[in-house]
Order: C-alpha cells, then sequence, then structure tokens
C-alpha cells in the first residue's frame, strides 16, 4: 500500500490548532486544560440583558464618530480606530483600551474573543444556557442530573444532623463522640454543597469574570484554590528566602490572602519601598475563605534593627491594631483611617471604639547598613474576643518580641507579608520629620579583616 501524502491544508490546520488560532471554519480551536472552553463562553449578557448589536461591516464611518473623538487625543491615537471594551482580543489592543480610553476590558479575554468571532460573523447571540450546540445541552443536562442528586444528598445529610443533635448523648457514647460524629457530619455536608456547584458553566464564568459573591461556599473554594496555587507558594518562599521563621515567629501556616498597597502602588512580597512612600500608612487587603467574621490583630515589625555595641541585631515595633473585623467581603484595612478612627474616640474618650495601640512609624535605617525586612503580620484573636487596647498601649516599641506578644495575647498567626527599606535620598528628610536628628549622622562601614599571618604576601614570596 502506498504511503498517504499529507496535503497542504493538513499541514496549515495542524500549524493553526498549534498557534491557537480559528479553524477554517470560524470555530475556535479548544486544548487540554483545565480552563473551561471557549465554545462554553459564546454568551456574555444575560437574558434579563439585551445583547449589542453587531456592527455594521459595510458601513462606512460617518462624520458623526469623527466629531466624537475628542480633540485632545493625538493623532497616531485616532489611528487606532474604535476599541470596544467588550470585544477587544489583543493584548495590544487592551493597552491602548486602557491609554486612551481609560477603561479596562470588560470580561476574560476568551470570553471577548468569541464575541469579537461572532459579530464580525454577524451570528446571532443566544443566552448561555441556551447555546445552539447540541454536545453543549447533552452535558448540561447530566450536569443537572448530578446536581439534582447532590441536592438531595444535601436534604439527607441535614436531615441526619438534625436527629443526631437531639439525640441523647448516652445513645452515642459520650458527649465527646456526639460532637466528633457532628463534626465529621458537617464536613461531609459542606462537601456536598461544594460538589453541587463545582461543575456548573455559570459558576465557572462569573467566577473567572470577577463577579462571583463571596458569601457563597463555591466561590470562596475555587478563590482559595487559585491562592494556593500561586501566590501562597511564593508567599511561603518570600517567608522562608527572608527567614521570618524563625527569626520573629516559631511557625506559620497562612491561610490568608493579604496584599499590600501604599496609596495606588501595590507592593509584592519583599520588594523595596522608598521611604518617601512607606512614611504614610499602607493599606491591607486580607481576604479570608472561611464563613463568617473575625477579630484580627495587625503587627508590624522591623527585623533588623542594628545595635553597634553588641555587634547584633534588635526588633522594633512599627505599629499594632486590634479588634479589626474582618470577612470574605470584608477585607480592606486602612491603616489611616484606624488611625483617623482611633483618635476621634480617644477623645472623645470611647474606650471600645479605639483600635490603634501603637500608631504608625515610618520605617528608617542608617547609612551603609544592609537592609531592614519589614514584616506584617495577620493575627487572629482567640474566640473573637476583643482585646484591651490600654494593655496593649504599654508595649514598647524598641526590643518588641513578637514570640512573647502572641503567647501573651493568645493569638494565632493565619498570614504574613513584608517589604524592605533601605538609606536613599529620602531617608534624612524623614528622620528630621519624625525626631530622629541624632540618626542621621550615624553611618555604617564595613570592617577591614586583615588576613591570617600565612597568608600574607612577603618579600620572599614575591
Amino acid at each position: 500500500m502506498a504511503p498517504v501524502k499529507p496535503s497542504v491544508r493538513q499541514f496549515s490546520a495542524c500549524f493553526r490548532s498549534v498557534r491557537g488560532d480559528a479553524s477554517f471554519n470560524g470555530a475556535p480551536r479548544r486544548f487540554l486544560s483545565s480552563s473551561v472552553a471557549a465554545r462554553e463562553e459564546l454568551q456574555t449578557t444575560t437574558p434579563s440583558t439585551p445583547p449589542p448589536p453587531p456592527p455594521a461591516a459595510a458601513t462606512p464611518v460617518g462624520p458623526s464618530k469623527d466629531e466624537a473623538v475628542p480633540k485632545e487625543i493625538p493623532e497616531y491615537m485616532q489611528k487606532w480606530g474604535e476599541l470596544d471594551p467588550n470585544a477587544v482580543e489583543q493584548k495590544r489592543d487592551e493597552r491602548r483600551l486602557v491609554r486612551r480610553e481609560g477603561i479596562q476590558p470588560i470580561g476574560s479575554r476568551r470570553r471577548r474573543a468569541i464575541i469579537a468571532r461572532t459579530s464580525a460573523a454577524k451570528a446571532e447571540q443566544v443566552p448561555f444556557e441556551q447555546l445552539p450546540y447540541q454536545c453543549f445541552q447533552e452535558a448540561r443536562k447530566v450536569l443537572l442530573a448530578d446536581r439534582e442528586e447532590k441536592l438531595k444528598e444535601i436534604k439527607t445529610q441535614m436531615l441526619r444532623i438534625e436527629n443526631l443533635k437531639a439525640q441523647d448523648p448516652a445513645v452515642s457514647g459520650s458527649e465527646a463522640q456526639k460532637e466528633t460524629r457532628l463534626r465529621s457530619m458537617q464536613n461531609h455536608l459542606n462537601d456536598l454543597v461544594i460538589l453541587a456547584d463545582i461543575n456548573d458553566p455559570m459558576v465557572k464564568k462569573k467566577f473567572e469574570d470577577g463577579m462571583g459573591d463571596m458569601n457563597k461556599p463555591i466561590y470562596r473554594y475555587l478563590a482559595e484554590q487559585k491562592w494556593r496555587k500561586y501566590k501562597r507558594l511564593v508567599l511561603e518562599q518570600r517567608i522562608e528566602q527572608f527567614n521570618l521563621v524563625p527569626d520573629l515567629l516559631p511557625a506559620l501556616n497562612p491561610i490568608v490572602d493579604i496584599d499590600l498597597a501604599f496609596g495606588r502602588k501595590n507592593i509584592p512580597a519583599g520588594d523595596f519601598v522608598d521611604s518617601a512612600i512607606s512614611e504614610n500608612p499602607p493599606r491591607l487587603n486580607v481576604q479570608t475563605f472561611e464563613r463568617g467574621q473575625k477579630l484580627v490583630t495587625v503587627v508590624v515589625v522591623d527585623a533588623d534593627v542594628p545595635v553597634p555595641e553588641k555587634d547584633s541585631f534588635t526588633y522594633r515595633c512599627h505599629f499594632i491594631a486590634s479588634n479589626i473585623s474582618i470577612a470574605p467581603d470584608q477585607t480592606s484595612i486602612p491603616f489611616t483611617t484606624l488611625q483617623q478612627q482611633s483618635t476621634k474616640a480617644e477623645k472623645a474618650g470611647n474606650v471600645e471604639e479605639q483600635k490603634v495601640a501603637l500608631s504608625w512609624s515610618p520605617p528608617w535605617a542608617h547609612k551603609g547598613a544592609p537592609y531592614h525586612r519589614m514584616a506584617i503580620f495577620v493575627l487572629e484573636q482567640k474566640d473573637a474576643q476583643p482585646l484591651n487596647i490600654s494593655k496593649i498601649k504599654s508595649e514598647k516599641r524598641d526590643g518588641f518580641i513578637l514570640r512573647s506578644f502572641v503567647d501573651r495575647m493568645k493569638l494565632k498567626p493565619i498570614g504574613a507579608t513584608l517589604f524592605r527599606t533601605k538609606w536613599d535620598e529620602s531617608m534624612e528628610g524623614i528622620m528630621k520629620r519624625h525626631g530622629l536628628e541624632d540618626e542621621i549622622n550615624v553611618e555604617f562601614k564595613r570592617k577591614r579583616i586583615d588576613p591570617l599571618p600565612y597568608k600574607k604576601r612577603t618579600e620572599r614570596m614575591r
């Protein structure tokens, strides 16, 4: 049998599939990945929102559109043409849209690409749940049947839990065994709630578009899985790389996602921050993945304060705030707002509303000294009980030991991040403004270490 030679069309189709371009019939290719297929995100509008009409391809651009272009836009930006935030699919066009219009693209890039192609082909857009693809509809039937089965299991499990709660502890063996069974059954119920929605295409679509409700278990689960796959791994690397454990705490298991920002500038963990920026208090965004509210304490510690007399280092506390409430939908912790509210409460004599025990002290470093690690810890308060702020105010900034503070206040570390600071051109002015004139002229220099006698070069060795 003669060998079959592949045609040019087969080679072209192969190359197109490797690059991820559209095939010859206009349908997008799908690769083996964990993401949702491109066909599954064909529709972006809900039934309540009418789909946008496709642009007319043969209609020339009239003078009204030219008049709509602002005169302040440079000529080279006008040549970019019309950029629709619902249909841009190229990175270059996304950057141009943000630069010229100041508008962020809507949804995922995959969904915008499908919208652009269906609009160019003048195809009628239908609601997401009614996509006219037989394979997709058959798959949805299987998923809906599985969801109905999970809902029945959830009702059965809830009934079992209610019966066990009403049962006499002597029947279960003891009160401890009853609590153990209840805890195990509740964990199984939580798993069933996740499994009921984990395969829903609408849930995945909303989560990818950033429209998920963090009060629902499924979106908290998806957000936690996404965080653990990348951001938590990077954070653990930084914690180990900069020796926050065991220098400051004996152990740390991060269970919350912390984002640090000074003004509008987000600071990745371990980055250097100019002293002019860190002079103002930062803002934390703490995303928890567990249900309910928590009371936390935020502590900022400088782990590299030099002690020239002992040729060693000590610690300094730069900020302490307690009784801060966080929840899955309540994530922002602005230090500036906390300080302002605490100052007003202190003037009014309201001790219960005070949250800041030690106000923000700008990080500073001596000239010639190595960089300072500014560690920020989020500590969960036991049983969500408020702490006595007046007692915490007696803590000393210099020589602050975080281990002792955590043990005395019965706190649990649940997250951390850090940034670094060193001497720069703005450091001298910051020291003057905060009463550190005596530290400005202090400069650290490396000691010259003489070589051992047998390593010295003599005339004879020459």
